[in-house]
């Protein structure tokens, strides 16, 4: 199988993708949208790199809906409206303020000063607005990490407003974890030390004990490259997939730890059939399969499923996790990089591959 492996590889490289790899935890780019030797996903029903939803990792219409109104009409009401009709312990109020704070941070990137006017508008015209707070702290940690060297001092100025803005939040709204949850990006790149994160920790948990976002944040916090080592991100991952409820993706919490420890340059296939990466796709498939289908996380475990799959050679999986989450691209592990749509539409085209050369079709895939 390796060296199906290997085969299958380099034909997408010379045939699909750019003539060149990138080497951070595997990455691959695709060649350009559009271009004769861009994969047509058409015989599966996948929809156009071109056409892909970087925004988000799973639909969310009201979301879009309301996006489409403040973006169009540089008026912060209808987002204000939205988030304060959104059930405060649950997920999609992370994802909602994660995504307006998204729109205005790509915003103010492309036309600099000028872009995101309507957050700024939200925040004076509605300084005591819980939602239009939320989304400024988490806009400010967004700009941080987009614009700003890890460390520098810009960096630290801008998450330190940040850290300002996530206590206004969280005075405004007392039983939402949105706040703290915020807070957690903000310990990664402060360097909180460990009791002043788990302050901020306990807060989160005592409002949201099961909420997924929330343990992903922290899970970044106790990584080896921040704060942590290994064993801590492992540990925390583990205990919190063992006391996950039923039905919760905690169970697939595990996943994410090996997936922030991945060497920067993997070329031994045999890593992904080990035990370790085995049982970490065996639990994160268990939790998916367990998980309610409108579960709004349900798609960054999918999305994570398939860049594991992919290359455990588990083909068929693969192509199962791709019909679910088809069409956006917006969560990790496409995120990270610099074209996120060219870096899922590579995987899709090995899966494919993958799966054809084992005899699969358009036919006998699942829907």
């Amino acid at each position: 199988m390796e060296i199906l492996w290997f085969l299958l590889a380099m034909g997408l490289l010379a045939a699909v993708i750019a003539p060149y790899v990138r080497r951070r935890r595997g990455g691959i780019r695709l060649a350009a949208p559009g271009s004769p030797d861009a994969a047509d996903p058409a015989a599966y029903g996948f929809v156009r790199q071109e056409e892909l939803d970087i925004r988000m990792p799973g639909p969310d219409q009201d979301l879009l809906d309301v996006l489409d109104v403040v973006q169009r009409t540089q008026d912060w009401r209808a987002a204000s409206q939205l988030l304060a009709g959104t059930d405060k312990e649950g997920e999609v109020r992370w994802q909602r303020v994660q995504a307006f704070a998204g729109a205005a941070s790509l915003e103010l990137r492309e036309k600099p000063g000028v872009g995101g006017a309507w957050l700024r508008a939200w925040r004076s015209e509605a300084p005591k607005d819980a939602g239009g707070a939320a989304v400024h702290a988490e806009f400010l940690v967004q700009q941080a990490w987009r614009s700003s060297a890890a460390g520098s001092d810009d960096f630290r100025i801008i998450l330190e407003e940040a850290w300002t803005v996530c206590g206004t939040a969280a005075l405004l709204a007392p039983g939402d974890p949105v706040p703290y949850i915020v807070e957690l990006a903000v310990a990664r790149g402060l360097g909180y030390p460990r009791e002043q994160f788990d302050q901020v920790w306990a807060k989160v948990i005592d409002r949201a004990p099961a909420h997924m976002g929330a343990h992903l944040a922290a899970l970044h916090y106790t990584c080896e490259k921040w704060h942590g080592s290994r064993k801590d991100a492992d540990e925390f991952a583990t205990a919190a997939a063992a006391r996950a409820p039923q039905g919760s993706l905690l169970a697939a919490l595990p996943l994410f730890a090996v997936y922030e420890h991945l060497p920067e340059v993997n070329m031994v296939q045999s890593f992904y059939q080990s035990a370790v990466v085995t049982k970490a796709v065996e639990g994160a498939l268990f939790a998916a399969h367990a998980a309610h289908p409108a579960d709004p996380m349900l798609p960054h475990v999918q999305h994570l499923l398939v860049l594991f799959l992919v290359r455990c050679e588990r083909w068929a999986e693969a192509m199962n996790q791709l019909v679910r989450v088809d069409g956006h691209v917006g969560a990790l592990p496409w995120t990270l990089e610099q074209d996120p749509a060219a870096q899922y539409t590579v995987y899709r085209a090995l899966a494919v591959a993958g799966y054809e050369a084992n005899g699969g079709s358009p036919a006998t895939l699942p829907r």
